[in-house]
């Protein structure tokens, strides 16, 4: 063997090492310390290097749609920041389409309602609503655990995980929620700033300043979003979409979604609850001057007779500069998160 070729691959075997000593070292659940507290009960629930593993390799797994053909992991995709990029709806069994714009998956332990019309209190009941939806998986749960059952690798993971055998809904869930909290974002440049490890740059200083003068009373630092529901003076979709009020059935609710956070919102488009902007500069240019009125619109998005943010063309580039700050790199590559 020549000695480029014994170079050449003992650099391979090293990098293939590293690799595998990273998936090996498992963090487990760490709050960043300048977040606010988490909102999960990890009480009833903590993260485990065994539950999360079998809740990635659920995520992954077909075996929870009806016809075997899309996973979790389908409509959220990594290097989208979990989202399905491109598609203003997501897409389900058999090309279904769904109603809304698929969600980013990025520090749920935070958050306190789920799903665009905060449908769900509690993220180990989330999955069931995907699961069971005629446009997404159209399963019942109760067949994915006999699914489940017949697959050889899940008893001994779920006795890993669980202490038993059995295959259960309750501990599918649970380790799906292992899986989830862990996607914690928290390394953007912005992050950086705000722990004295960098500095914006001009441009997206002026951004920032514009945002946290006119956007952080819905998009409320660190997590950017207050989780609250909002209409932000955009039209009803095609599909009549009405939004908290279909849970609420308070009229007072109609068309208002959930505040999204703008963590990694570069990697995230399209837009909105039903996908419909395609690009930031869209966002924008709906904020800056074409916010409908509406009974239910937010008191932020009217001042007097003004509706919407006014802002210039030279503030939207700042603001979109600022807005690529909160860009998290290091997320959509954690080897961890990826399927294995």
């Amino acid at each position: 063997m020549s000695k480029k070729l014994w170079m050449t691959s003992a650099v391979l075997f090293l990098l293939l090492s590293c690799s595998k000593e990273i998936l090996q070292r498992f963090p487990g659940f760490q709050a960043p310390a300048d977040f606010p507290a988490t909102a999960y009960h990890f009480d009833t629930n903590p993260v485990t290097q065994e539950g999360f593993e079998l809740g990635r390799k659920l995520f992954y797994d077909p075996h929870l749609s009806r016809n075997n053909s899309i996973s979790c992991g389908s409509c959220h995709i990594q290097s989208s920041a979990f989202t399905q990029h491109g598609h203003d709806l997501s897409h389900g069994v058999d090309d279904r389409l769904g109603k809304r714009n698929s969600p980013p998956i990025m520090n749920l332990a935070w958050m306190p309602l789920f799903l665009w019309d905060g449908g769900v209190f509690d993220l180990d009941l989330q999955p069931v609503v995907p699961i069971t939806s005629h446009e997404e998986m159209d399963e019942s749960v109760g067949n994915v655990i006999k699914k489940l059952q017949g697959i050889p690798a899940y008893p001994e993971l779920f006795r890993k995980a669980f202490g038993s055998e059995e295959i259960t809904t309750a501990n599918m869930m649970k380790a799906l929620s292992q899986f989830m909290v862990m996607c914690v974002s928290d390394q953007s440049k912005y992050d950086s700033v705000r722990r004295n490890q960098a500095t914006f740059t001009p441009e997206e200083q002026a951004g920032y300043s514009f945002f946290r003068q006119s956007c952080t009373g819905c998009h409320k630092e660190p997590l950017l979003t207050d989780f609250s529901f909002r209409n932000n003076g955009i039209r009803a979709g095609l599909n009549g979409d009405r939004g908290r009020s279909g849970i609420t059935l308070n009229p007072d609710d109609d068309f208002r979604f959930k505040v999204p956070s703008l963590r990694n919102v570069a990697y995230t488009a399209p837009y909105m609850h039903d996908g419909r902007f395609i690009t930031l500069d869209a966002v924008l240019d709906h904020y800056a001057a074409k916010v409908q009125e509406a009974p239910t619109l937010d008191p932020l998005l009217r001042s007097g007779t003004t509706l919407g943010i006014p802002m210039t063309d030279v503030q939207k580039t700042q603001v979109i500069a600022f807005l690529k700050t909160l860009s998290d790199p290091q997320f959509i590559k954690n080897p961890i998160l990826a399927e294995q």
